[in-house]
């Protein structure tokens, strides 16, 4: 976003305060429920609450999923997990001219407020509204676009607000929920597997799940208003806004992680097999060691330098562990270094051992990438059993 139009939003959030303050009977408050895009930032939807003031003939969004690509050092701010997001206002009729040319479905239900409640609400938002509390720390399973409204509406309705009581059973991990919607993008869900960490894999209650717009949708659809004893629903039936079917993306076997790690994997096997020359040798190291070098630096960083709590105490450090980074300058340096390359070796077959057992749930195109460290670290551990060492 310019940081013209950035300017432009806080100015605009800012002057509607005073409009906001004059609810009424006339003054209706909506949920926004917008459909799943294609790019990376829009495949999980996007929620946001519209007030219309009918005596003010005012019909405006209220959208908690600002940010701006410009703030100064934007992707390590994000990498930290330090990044802000902020409420943004803009018309009913701009916020939807970006949803109708990325043909997105849009859905506006009202929610059923009294009028003390409906002030209570805009009372909250003028209170956001206000440049020392604009701005919010994003985080993706706990304060987003989405729990930002859940929180204004509990808030605004108090313990008449009632959820529908939690299935008894397996709940839903928070890796599970993001999954379903990660499906079409097998590259995508394999990145983010890698980089989320065991608490991804804790169970989600159903206020847990509405950090999710469609599932924010579907609950508060669920939930009533205990007003002396009656149940009224929060939420009345959806209208429908923008209707588009979502996209249709087609997923090729052959280009999904799984297949292609598992094609690298045989390669390595063959070329381990075949070529045996210490150039050779060298250099499919160096290759093969450089890369997950990578990988186990990722590890370090999201482990032990990032805010992002979803990203701590991420086991795929065990397979992806600072031992890669010593293999790899041992094969730089042309050392022998084979206590730690027999060390990787075993935590390689550990790993493959007992990963079912451990608190996370693992992608199953990882395990080729282990195989590839085992067969590599094997080969360079001077076993007598194995045909391939380096002696």
């Amino acid at each position: 976003m310019k940081k013209a139009l950035l300017f432009v939003i806080i100015f605009l959030s800012l002057s509607l305060q005073d409009l906001l303050s004059q609810s009424g009977n006339d003054t209706l408050v909506c949920l926004l429920t917008c459909g799943p895009g294609t790019e990376t930032y829009s495949i999980y939807g996007h929620s946001a609450l519209r007030i219309i003031n009918a005596g003010e003939k005012s019909d405006f969004v209220y959208n908690w999923g600002v940010f701006d690509f410009e703030t100064p050092n934007f992707a390590w701010k994000f990498a930290k997990g330090r990044l802000d997001y902020m409420l943004g206002v803009e018309s009913m009729q701009g916020f939807l001219q970006s949803y109708f040319f990325e043909k997105r479905f849009v859905h506006s239900q009202k929610l059923n407020l009294s009028s003390d409640e409906t002030a209570k609400l805009i009372e909250l938002i003028n209170e956001n509204l206000k440049p020392e509390n604009i701005k919010y720390r994003y985080d993706f399973f706990y304060d987003d676009c989405s729990t930002r409204i859940r929180d204004l509406i509990e808030k605004a309705v108090g313990k008449k607000l009632l959820y529908p009581p939690d299935e008894k059973g397996k709940s839903p991990t928070f890796r599970e929920m993001v999954g379903k919607y990660q499906d079409p993008f097998p590259w995508l869900e394999f990145g983010i597997d890698l980089l989320m960490g065991s608490s991804a894999d804790k169970s989600a209650t159903y206020r847990d799940r509405m950090f999710l717009p469609l599932d924010l949708q579907n609950v508060l659809s669920e939930s009533v208003i205990n007003r002396d004893g009656r149940m009224n629903p929060l939420l009345q039936n959806p209208d429908v806004i923008l209707d588009f079917d979502p996209a249709e993306i087609r997923q090729r076997f052959l280009l999904m992680p799984a297949s292609v790690l598992t094609v690298l994997f045989i390669i390595i096997v063959i070329l381990s097999a075949v070529r045996k020359s210490s150039k050779f040798m060298y250099w499919l190291d160096f290759a093969v060691y450089s890369g997950f070098s990578i990988l186990a630096v990722l590890m370090i960083f999201f482990n032990f330098f990032t805010d992002h709590l979803q990203m701590r105490w991420n086991l795929n450090i065990i397979w992806l562990n600072p031992c890669i980074l010593i293999c790899l300058f041992s094969v730089i340096l042309k050392r022998n270094g084979t206590v730690w390359f027999r060390l990787l070796f075993f935590i390689s077959v550990a790993f493959l051992l007992f990963h079912l057992l451990l608190p996370q749930s693992f992608n199953i195109a990882f395990l080729p990438l282990v195989l590839i460290l085992l067969i590599r670290s094997s080969v360079r551990s001077g076993f007598e059993w194995n045909p391939l060492s380096v002696r």
